[in-house]
């Protein structure tokens, strides 16, 4: 799993990239939980994500709370089929919002 995390003032983008496992969330626990303590709002990059198990939603779900505490938000951007199907699956579509964009 790869982090790249983008200031864009406020906001932080964050581009995740390869397996949201239990070894891709080890890689990105810390980086989510740093931008998620700073930031009003995070748009998480999930277009390189080809899976993501229950530790990956775990660390999502953990970031998108500490942001909403400070009236923030926290989206998924441009996740494939199969990420989009498992966060709907697990009914956090709406705590974990997804939009597409180009």
């Amino acid at each position: 799993m790869q982090v790249t995390i983008d200031d864009l003032g406020a906001t932080a983008r964050v581009v995740l990239t390869g397996r949201l496992d239990i070894a891709g969330a080890d890689q990105v626990a810390l980086p989510l939980a740093t931008v998620s303590g700073t930031k009003n709002d995070i748009l998480v990059d999930m277009s390189g994500v080809t899976f993501i198990a229950s530790i990956g939603l775990r660390h999502l779900v953990s970031a998108a709370k500490a942001v909403a505490r400070r009236g923030g938000s926290l989206k998924l951007i441009n996740p494939n089929p199969v990420v989009v199907e498992v966060v709907t699956a697990a009914g956090l579509a709406q705590m974990l919002p997804i939009e597409r964009q180009a």
